[in-house]
C-alpha cells in the first residue's frame, strides 16, 4: 500500500523556516558546505542551492503588494496568538512595530514599513485574529487567576473531601454583600425620542450602608442572615415582625468586623451570591420610587430584604451557583474554561 503523505500549511512553514536558515548559515560562513548545510538543517540540497543562485519560493515572493511575505505574516501571528494566550494581546501600535521589525531584519535599503492601515488588512487576511476593543484587568487579579494555582486548589479541595469524607450539605459558600440602602438598578426606560444618550433614573436620597453575611449549602438551602447597620445601639423596633433566626449586627460604618465576620465563617468561601441578591434587592427599591417613595430607610430595607432573598436563594440556584463554582459536583473546568488567561 502506498505511503500517503501528509501535507500541511505548518509542515511548509517549518521546512522553508529551515530553509533560511540554512541559507543564512553558508552566507555568515558558519558552515562552508552546502551538502552539510542541507544535511545539518534537514532540507533537500537541491532545494538549498537554487535558494542561494536566488530563487524565490512563492511564500517569499508575495502577489498584490503585501509587504510581509508568508512566513513572516505566520511569525507574527503566531506571536500575536503567543501574547493573547497569556493575558497581555499586542495592540495595532505594537503589531505595526513587529511588522516593522521583521522587515529591518532583512536588511535591504532602505528599511521597508508598513503603513497605517496595515493591521487592519492583515486581521483581514488571517481569520484566527480580530480586533477588539480591551478591557481593564488588574494584574494582582490575573496573578490570582492562573490556572495553574487554581488547579491546585481544586486538587486540595478534592483531596480534603475524600479525606474527611465530607458531604455536599457540609460545603458552605459564605459572603458579606454591602448595600446603599437607596440605590436602584441601571435599567431601560421609556423616554421621548428626542433624549439622547442615558436618561437619569431619580435615587433616593439615603445612601447609608448596610452589610448582609449570607451563607448558603451545596444542598440548596441558606443559612439565616446578619445584617449589620450603622450605629451604636439597637433600636428594637426596626426588627418587628422579621424572622426570629435572623441576626443583627450594628458598627460604626455599617461594615463587617473580624468578630462578626468569625461567627459566620464557614469552610468555604466563593462569592457566588452577591451580585443575584444586589439585583433583586435594587429591583425592589426601584418598585418603592417607581410607587413615589423618595427616602429609603431602615424600615423600608427590613421590608425589601426578606422579599429579595426569597426570590435569589431558590434551590435550583444555590445548586447551581455550587455547580457554576466548580464545587458541587467537583468539576473545575466551569471555572477554568472562563479564566482570561489560559494554561500555555
Amino acid at each position: 500500500m502506498p505511503r500517503v503523505r501528509v501535507s500541511s500549511s505548518q509542515n511548509c512553514h517549518e521546512k522553508e523556516g529551515r530553509l533560511l536558515l540554512a541559507v543564512q548559515a553558508i552566507k555568515k560562513k558558519e558552515i562552508t558546505s552546502i551538502r552539510e548545510a542541507a544535511r545539518r538543517f534537514n532540507v533537500p540540497e537541491s532545494t538549498l542551492r537554487t535558494r542561494l543562485r536566488g530563487t524565490t519560493n512563492r511564500a517569499e515572493s508575495r502577489a498584490n503588494g503585501h509587504k510581509l511575505t508568508e512566513i513572516e505574516e505566520e511569525v507574527l501571528k503566531q506571536w500575536i496568538l503567543s501574547l493573547d494566550l497569556r493575558g497581555a494581546a499586542p495592540t495595532k501600535a505594537h503589531v505595526r512595530e513587529m511588522a516593522n521589525i521583521l522587515l529591518a531584519k532583512r536588511g535591504s535599503t532602505p528599511i521597508q514599513t508598513v503603513g497605517q492601515k496595515w493591521v487592519y488588512n492583515y486581521t483581514q487576511r488571517h481569520p484566527e485574529l480580530e480586533s477588539r476593543l480591551s478591557r481593564q484587568y488588574d494584574c494582582q487579579r490575573a496573578k490570582q487567576e492562573n490556572p495553574k494555582v487554581i488547579q491546585a486548589w481544586f486538587n486540595t479541595v478534592r483531596a480534603t473531601i475524600e479525606q474527611y469524607g465530607i458531604l455536599p450539605d457540609d460545603i458552605y459558600n459564605f459572603d458579606e454583600t454591602g448595600f446603599a440602602m437607596g440605590l436602584c438598578a441601571h435599567q431601560k426606560v421609556i423616554t421621548k425620542s428626542e433624549s439622547c444618550g442615558r436618561r437619569p433614573v431619580l435615587q433616593p436620597g439615603n445612601r447609608e450602608w448596610v452589610t448582609a453575611i449570607e451563607s448558603i449549602s451545596a444542598s440548596g438551602w441558606a443559612l439565616p442572615p446578619t445584617l449589620i447597620f450603622k450605629g451604636k445601639q439597637y433600636n428594637q423596633a426596626w426588627f418587628t415582625g422579621l424572622p426570629p433566626d435572623w441576626r443583627f449586627e450594628i458598627s460604626t460604618n455599617g461594615w463587617t468586623t473580624n468578630e462578626i465576620s468569625l461567627r459566620w465563617l464557614q469552610k468555604q468561601f466563593i462569592p457566588s451570591t452577591e451580585h443575584l441578591l444586589k439585583r433583586s434587592y435594587a429591583s425592589l427599591v426601584d418598585q418603592k420610587m417607581r410607587l413615589g417613595i423618595s427616602h429609603i430607610d431602615k424600615l423600608d430595607f427590613l421590608a425589601a430584604y426578606p422579599q429579595a432573598r426569597i426570590s435569589t436563594f431558590k434551590l435550583d440556584t444555590i445548586r447551581n451557583s455550587f455547580r457554576a463554582a466548580g464545587l458541587v459536583p467537583l468539576n473545575p473546568e466551569p471555572v477554568l474554561s472562563k479564566l482570561s488567561i489560559q494554561a500555555s
